[in-house]
Protein backbone atom coordinates (compact mmCIF):
# COMPACT_ATOMS: atom_id res chain seq x y z
CA UNK A 1 0.00 0.00 0.00
CA UNK A 2 1.11 3.54 -0.75
CA UNK A 3 1.34 5.74 2.31
CA UNK A 4 -0.99 8.73 2.22
CA UNK A 5 0.86 11.93 2.96
CA UNK A 6 -0.85 14.34 5.33
CA UNK A 7 -2.42 17.48 3.89
CA UNK A 8 -0.75 20.73 4.93
CA UNK A 9 -3.73 23.00 5.56
CA UNK A 10 -1.61 26.15 5.40
CA UNK A 11 -0.48 25.22 1.89
CA UNK A 12 -4.10 24.54 0.91
CA UNK A 13 -5.05 28.01 2.11
CA UNK A 14 -2.12 29.50 0.23
CA UNK A 15 -3.25 27.81 -3.00
CA UNK A 16 -6.79 29.06 -2.44
CA UNK A 17 -5.25 32.52 -2.25
CA UNK A 18 -3.49 31.89 -5.56
CA UNK A 19 -6.80 30.94 -7.17
CA UNK A 20 -8.61 33.98 -5.76
CA UNK A 21 -5.70 36.16 -6.89
CA UNK A 22 -6.04 34.83 -10.41
CA UNK A 23 -9.76 35.53 -10.45
CA UNK A 24 -9.12 38.98 -9.02
CA UNK A 25 -6.78 39.67 -11.90
CA UNK A 26 -9.48 38.62 -14.36
CA UNK A 27 -12.22 40.76 -12.84
CA UNK A 28 -9.90 43.74 -12.38
CA UNK A 29 -8.87 43.47 -16.04
CA UNK A 30 -12.56 43.52 -16.93
CA UNK A 31 -13.10 46.64 -14.83
CA UNK A 32 -10.12 48.32 -16.47
CA UNK A 33 -11.72 47.55 -19.85
CA UNK A 34 -15.02 49.04 -18.64
CA UNK A 35 -13.33 52.14 -17.24
CA UNK A 36 -11.47 52.74 -20.48
CA UNK A 37 -14.52 52.17 -22.68
CA UNK A 38 -16.66 54.53 -20.59
CA UNK A 39 -14.04 57.27 -20.45
CA UNK A 40 -13.65 57.16 -16.66
CA UNK A 41 -9.85 57.25 -16.61
CA UNK A 42 -9.74 60.05 -19.13
CA UNK A 43 -12.23 62.06 -17.06
CA UNK A 44 -10.09 61.61 -13.93
CA UNK A 45 -6.73 62.39 -15.52
CA UNK A 46 -5.11 65.61 -14.21
CA UNK A 47 -8.28 66.25 -12.21
CA UNK A 48 -7.12 65.76 -8.64
CA UNK A 49 -9.66 64.34 -6.21
CA UNK A 50 -13.20 63.65 -7.39
CA UNK A 51 -16.39 62.21 -5.95
CA UNK A 52 -18.55 59.56 -7.57
CA UNK A 53 -21.30 62.15 -8.04
CA UNK A 54 -18.95 64.52 -9.85
CA UNK A 55 -17.53 61.77 -12.06
CA UNK A 56 -20.96 60.38 -12.86
CA UNK A 57 -22.28 63.81 -13.81
CA UNK A 58 -19.30 64.50 -16.04
CA UNK A 59 -19.47 61.15 -17.86
CA UNK A 60 -23.27 60.81 -17.96
CA UNK A 61 -23.17 57.54 -16.01
CA UNK A 62 -25.14 56.15 -13.08
CA UNK A 63 -23.66 57.38 -9.79
CA UNK A 64 -24.23 54.13 -7.88
CA UNK A 65 -22.24 52.06 -10.39
CA UNK A 66 -19.50 54.69 -10.59
CA UNK A 67 -19.25 54.54 -6.78
CA UNK A 68 -18.70 50.78 -6.89
CA UNK A 69 -16.18 51.06 -9.74
CA UNK A 70 -14.15 53.67 -7.85
CA UNK A 71 -14.00 51.42 -4.80
CA UNK A 72 -12.91 48.41 -6.87
CA UNK A 73 -10.19 50.39 -8.60
CA UNK A 74 -8.93 51.73 -5.29
CA UNK A 75 -8.86 48.19 -3.88
CA UNK A 76 -6.83 47.15 -6.96
CA UNK A 77 -4.40 50.03 -6.23
CA UNK A 78 -5.08 51.76 -9.54
CA UNK A 79 -6.81 54.71 -7.87
CA UNK A 80 -6.13 56.32 -4.50
CA UNK A 81 -8.92 56.59 -1.93
CA UNK A 82 -8.49 59.92 -0.14
CA UNK A 83 -11.34 59.37 2.35
CA UNK A 84 -14.74 61.05 2.62
CA UNK A 85 -15.78 59.62 -0.75
CA UNK A 86 -12.88 61.24 -2.61
CA UNK A 87 -10.79 59.33 -5.18
CA UNK A 88 -7.79 60.29 -7.28
CA UNK A 89 -6.05 59.00 -10.39
CA UNK A 90 -2.43 59.92 -9.77
CA UNK A 91 -0.26 61.32 -12.54
CA UNK A 92 1.69 58.06 -12.60
CA UNK A 93 -1.46 55.95 -12.93
CA UNK A 94 -2.74 58.30 -15.63
CA UNK A 95 0.35 57.56 -17.73
CA UNK A 96 -0.48 53.85 -17.61
CA UNK A 97 -4.30 53.90 -17.76
CA UNK A 98 -5.42 57.19 -19.35
CA UNK A 99 -2.77 58.41 -21.81
CA UNK A 100 -2.31 56.13 -24.82
CA UNK A 101 0.48 58.22 -26.28
CA UNK A 102 3.43 57.59 -23.99
CA UNK A 103 5.83 54.66 -23.53
CA UNK A 104 4.37 53.71 -20.14
CA UNK A 105 0.84 53.27 -21.53
CA UNK A 106 -0.70 49.83 -21.04
CA UNK A 107 -4.36 50.67 -21.60
CA UNK A 108 -4.47 49.81 -25.29
CA UNK A 109 -4.49 46.06 -24.72
CA UNK A 110 -7.46 46.33 -22.34
CA UNK A 111 -9.52 47.97 -25.06
CA UNK A 112 -9.48 44.63 -26.84
CA UNK A 113 -9.90 42.49 -23.73
CA UNK A 114 -12.92 40.47 -24.99
CA UNK A 115 -11.00 39.37 -28.08
CA UNK A 116 -7.88 38.66 -26.03
CA UNK A 117 -9.77 36.51 -23.50
CA UNK A 118 -11.24 34.47 -26.33
CA UNK A 119 -7.77 34.16 -27.83
CA UNK A 120 -6.32 32.80 -24.60
CA UNK A 121 -9.15 30.30 -24.19
CA UNK A 122 -8.94 29.12 -27.81
CA UNK A 123 -5.23 28.39 -27.40
CA UNK A 124 -6.22 24.99 -25.97
CA UNK A 125 -6.65 23.77 -29.55
CA UNK A 126 -2.90 24.02 -30.15
CA UNK A 127 -2.17 21.69 -27.25
CA UNK A 128 -3.56 18.75 -29.24
CA UNK A 129 -2.30 19.63 -32.71
CA UNK A 130 1.03 21.24 -31.79
CA UNK A 131 0.36 23.67 -34.65
CA UNK A 132 -0.30 27.28 -33.82
CA UNK A 133 -2.00 30.13 -35.66
CA UNK A 134 -0.25 32.83 -37.60
CA UNK A 135 -1.13 36.39 -36.68
CA UNK A 136 -3.93 36.68 -39.23
CA UNK A 137 -5.46 33.62 -37.61
CA UNK A 138 -5.95 35.64 -34.43
CA UNK A 139 -8.28 38.14 -36.13
CA UNK A 140 -8.30 41.86 -36.78
CA UNK A 141 -8.88 42.91 -33.17
CA UNK A 142 -5.64 41.24 -32.10
CA UNK A 143 -3.73 43.17 -34.77
CA UNK A 144 -5.17 46.36 -33.35
CA UNK A 145 -4.41 45.25 -29.80
CA UNK A 146 -0.77 44.60 -30.71
CA UNK A 147 -0.54 48.07 -32.23
CA UNK A 148 -2.12 49.63 -29.16
CA UNK A 149 0.25 47.78 -26.84
CA UNK A 150 3.63 47.90 -28.61
CA UNK A 151 2.99 50.91 -30.83
CA UNK A 152 3.19 53.42 -27.98
CA UNK A 153 6.93 52.82 -27.45
CA UNK A 154 7.62 52.80 -31.18
CA UNK A 155 5.79 56.07 -31.67
CA UNK A 156 7.22 57.93 -28.70
CA UNK A 157 10.60 56.45 -27.73
CA UNK A 158 12.14 54.82 -30.81
CA UNK A 159 13.35 58.01 -32.47
CA UNK A 160 14.21 60.29 -29.53
CA UNK A 161 15.58 57.68 -27.09
CA UNK A 162 16.76 54.56 -28.91
CA UNK A 163 18.22 55.58 -32.28
CA UNK A 164 20.62 58.25 -30.89
CA UNK A 165 22.35 55.49 -28.91
CA UNK A 166 23.49 53.78 -32.11
CA UNK A 167 26.65 55.56 -33.30
CA UNK A 168 26.32 57.42 -36.59
CA UNK A 169 22.75 56.31 -37.26
CA UNK A 170 20.81 59.54 -36.77
CA UNK A 171 23.21 61.45 -39.03
CA UNK A 172 22.78 58.84 -41.74
CA UNK A 173 18.99 58.94 -41.48
CA UNK A 174 18.93 62.72 -41.65
CA UNK A 175 21.02 62.69 -44.80
CA UNK A 176 18.72 60.16 -46.45
CA UNK A 177 18.98 56.40 -46.03
CA UNK A 178 17.09 53.25 -46.97
CA UNK A 179 15.42 51.47 -44.05
CA UNK A 180 13.57 48.19 -43.52
CA UNK A 181 11.36 47.29 -40.57
CA UNK A 182 10.96 43.51 -40.74
CA UNK A 183 7.89 42.38 -38.83
CA UNK A 184 6.56 45.93 -38.85
CA UNK A 185 3.04 45.10 -37.67
CA UNK A 186 0.76 48.10 -37.97
CA UNK A 187 3.62 50.36 -38.96
CA UNK A 188 4.22 52.46 -35.84
CA UNK A 189 8.01 52.20 -36.16
CA UNK A 190 8.29 53.01 -39.89
CA UNK A 191 5.83 55.88 -39.57
CA UNK A 192 7.73 57.38 -36.63
CA UNK A 193 10.95 57.26 -38.69
CA UNK A 194 9.20 58.71 -41.73
CA UNK A 195 7.97 61.68 -39.72
CA UNK A 196 11.37 62.31 -38.17
CA UNK A 197 13.50 61.73 -41.28
CA UNK A 198 11.64 62.86 -44.41
CA UNK A 199 14.70 62.27 -46.61
CA UNK A 200 14.80 58.58 -45.71
CA UNK A 201 13.08 55.84 -47.74
CA UNK A 202 11.40 53.37 -45.38
CA UNK A 203 9.96 49.91 -46.07
CA UNK A 204 7.86 47.85 -43.68
CA UNK A 205 7.53 44.09 -44.14
CA UNK A 206 4.89 41.91 -42.48
CA UNK A 207 2.97 38.83 -43.58
CA UNK A 208 -0.16 39.71 -41.59
CA UNK A 209 -2.71 41.21 -43.94
CA UNK A 210 -4.69 42.59 -40.99
CA UNK A 211 -1.57 44.37 -39.72
CA UNK A 212 -0.76 45.73 -43.19
CA UNK A 213 -4.30 47.09 -43.58
CA UNK A 214 -3.94 48.86 -40.26
CA UNK A 215 -0.48 50.09 -41.28
CA UNK A 216 -1.96 51.71 -44.38
CA UNK A 217 -4.65 53.36 -42.24
CA UNK A 218 -2.02 54.68 -39.84
CA UNK A 219 0.12 55.90 -42.74
CA UNK A 220 -2.80 57.83 -44.24
CA UNK A 221 -3.63 59.32 -40.86
CA UNK A 222 -0.02 60.41 -40.35
CA UNK A 223 0.18 61.91 -43.84
CA UNK A 224 3.63 60.51 -44.65
CA UNK A 225 4.74 59.56 -48.15
CA UNK A 226 8.18 58.03 -47.59
CA UNK A 227 6.90 54.68 -46.26
CA UNK A 228 5.98 51.61 -48.32
CA UNK A 229 4.54 48.43 -46.83
CA UNK A 230 5.14 44.94 -48.23
CA UNK A 231 3.98 41.39 -47.60
CA UNK A 232 7.23 39.37 -47.79
CA UNK A 233 5.32 36.27 -48.89
CA UNK A 234 4.62 38.17 -52.12
CA UNK A 235 7.38 40.79 -52.10
CA UNK A 236 10.38 39.49 -50.11
CA UNK A 237 13.41 41.38 -48.92
CA UNK A 238 15.91 42.02 -51.73
CA UNK A 239 18.72 39.48 -52.04
CA UNK A 240 21.33 42.20 -52.66
CA UNK A 241 22.66 44.80 -50.18
CA UNK A 242 20.00 47.53 -50.10
CA UNK A 243 19.34 48.78 -46.58
CA UNK A 244 21.40 51.11 -44.43
CA UNK A 245 19.31 50.30 -41.38
CA UNK A 246 17.09 47.35 -40.47
CA UNK A 247 14.80 47.02 -37.45
CA UNK A 248 13.06 44.01 -35.92
CA UNK A 249 10.93 45.30 -33.05
CA UNK A 250 9.59 42.65 -30.68
CA UNK A 251 8.97 40.09 -33.39
CA UNK A 252 11.84 37.64 -33.92
CA UNK A 253 10.66 35.27 -31.18
CA UNK A 254 7.21 35.21 -32.86
CA UNK A 255 8.58 33.98 -36.18
CA UNK A 256 8.46 30.28 -37.14
CA UNK A 257 11.92 30.60 -38.70
CA UNK A 258 13.81 33.59 -37.26
CA UNK A 259 17.01 32.00 -38.55
CA UNK A 260 15.80 32.37 -42.14
CA UNK A 261 14.74 35.94 -41.41
CA UNK A 262 18.20 36.75 -40.04
CA UNK A 263 19.83 35.22 -43.13
CA UNK A 264 17.56 37.30 -45.39
CA UNK A 265 18.45 40.46 -43.47
CA UNK A 266 22.13 39.65 -43.85
CA UNK A 267 21.70 39.52 -47.63
CA UNK A 268 19.66 42.71 -47.72
CA UNK A 269 21.81 44.91 -45.47
CA UNK A 270 24.73 47.01 -46.71
CA UNK A 271 28.26 46.27 -45.51
CA UNK A 272 28.21 49.41 -43.34
CA UNK A 273 24.60 48.96 -42.26
CA UNK A 274 23.20 48.32 -38.80
CA UNK A 275 20.46 46.02 -37.55
CA UNK A 276 18.56 47.14 -34.45
CA UNK A 277 16.85 44.32 -32.56
CA UNK A 278 14.27 44.70 -29.82
CA UNK A 279 13.21 41.47 -28.15
CA UNK A 280 12.12 40.02 -24.82
CA UNK A 281 14.86 40.10 -22.19
CA UNK A 282 14.53 36.50 -21.09
CA UNK A 283 16.91 34.32 -19.11
CA UNK A 284 18.85 31.35 -20.43
CA UNK A 285 16.70 28.72 -18.69
CA UNK A 286 13.12 28.25 -17.54
CA UNK A 287 14.32 28.00 -13.95
CA UNK A 288 16.04 31.38 -14.18
CA UNK A 289 12.93 32.98 -15.68
CA UNK A 290 10.79 31.56 -12.86
CA UNK A 291 13.21 32.75 -10.20
CA UNK A 292 14.15 36.16 -11.57
CA UNK A 293 11.30 37.47 -13.69
CA UNK A 294 8.26 38.69 -11.72
CA UNK A 295 6.28 38.77 -14.99
CA UNK A 296 7.06 35.16 -15.91
CA UNK A 297 3.48 33.92 -15.42
CA UNK A 298 2.20 36.66 -17.72
CA UNK A 299 4.79 35.99 -20.40
CA UNK A 300 4.40 32.21 -20.45
CA UNK A 301 0.62 32.59 -20.79
CA UNK A 302 1.09 35.21 -23.49
CA UNK A 303 3.41 32.85 -25.28
CA UNK A 304 0.80 30.08 -25.31
CA UNK A 305 -1.85 32.42 -26.68
CA UNK A 306 0.25 34.46 -29.12
CA UNK A 307 4.02 34.13 -29.44
CA UNK A 308 4.40 30.36 -29.35
CA UNK A 309 1.30 30.01 -31.52
CA UNK A 310 2.83 32.18 -34.23
CA UNK A 311 6.23 30.57 -33.77
CA UNK A 312 4.62 27.12 -34.26
CA UNK A 313 2.46 28.00 -37.27
CA UNK A 314 4.47 26.15 -39.94
CA UNK A 315 5.60 22.54 -40.26
CA UNK A 316 9.30 23.49 -40.09
CA UNK A 317 8.94 25.96 -37.22
CA UNK A 318 11.55 26.34 -34.49
CA UNK A 319 8.77 26.99 -31.94
CA UNK A 320 10.67 29.51 -29.81
CA UNK A 321 7.95 31.49 -28.02
CA UNK A 322 8.22 34.57 -25.83
CA UNK A 323 11.38 33.63 -23.93
CA UNK A 324 12.93 31.84 -26.91
CA UNK A 325 15.70 34.34 -27.68
CA UNK A 326 17.60 35.34 -24.54
CA UNK A 327 20.84 37.16 -25.22
CA UNK A 328 23.08 34.07 -25.72
CA UNK A 329 20.66 32.55 -28.25
CA UNK A 330 20.17 35.89 -29.97
CA UNK A 331 23.93 36.15 -30.38
CA UNK A 332 24.02 32.64 -31.86
CA UNK A 333 21.19 33.51 -34.25
CA UNK A 334 22.83 36.59 -35.73
CA UNK A 335 26.30 35.04 -35.82
CA UNK A 336 25.00 32.01 -37.70
CA UNK A 337 23.41 34.39 -40.21
CA UNK A 338 26.82 35.91 -40.97
CA UNK A 339 26.95 38.99 -38.77
CA UNK A 340 30.23 39.70 -37.00
CA UNK A 341 29.34 42.42 -34.48
CA UNK A 342 26.77 42.06 -31.72
CA UNK A 343 26.38 44.24 -28.67
CA UNK A 344 23.72 45.21 -26.20
CA UNK A 345 22.67 48.86 -26.51
CA UNK A 346 23.46 50.57 -23.23
CA UNK A 347 21.30 53.15 -21.49
CA UNK A 348 17.90 51.98 -22.68
CA UNK A 349 15.66 50.80 -19.85
CA UNK A 350 12.46 48.81 -20.29
CA UNK A 351 10.47 46.50 -17.99
CA UNK A 352 10.83 43.48 -20.28
CA UNK A 353 12.76 44.27 -23.47
CA UNK A 354 16.43 44.06 -24.44
CA UNK A 355 18.04 46.12 -27.20
CA UNK A 356 20.82 44.95 -29.52
CA UNK A 357 22.99 46.57 -32.20
CA UNK A 358 24.19 44.18 -34.90
CA UNK A 359 26.55 44.90 -37.79
CA UNK A 360 27.87 42.78 -40.71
Amino acid sequence: MTATLPINQKVVEQKIGVAIGALTGLVTSSMIHVGHELGLYQAMADRGVVTAAQLAAETGLAERFVTEWLAQQAAAEILKSRGAGLFELSRESALVFADENNPASQIGMFKFLPAMVELFISSKLAFRSGLGKNYDGFGQDVARAMDASFGAWNRTALVPEALPRIPGLVEKLRAGATVADVGCGAGAGPIALAQAFPQTDIHGFDNSNFALQLAEENKARAGVENVTFHNPDLDPLPSTPTFDFVMTLDCLHDMPRPDLCAAAIRQAIKSDGVWFIVDIDGQATTEQNLQNNPMAAFFYAGSIALCLQSASSTADALKLGTFGLPEPKMRQLVTAAGFSQFRRVQGLQHPFNAYYEVRP
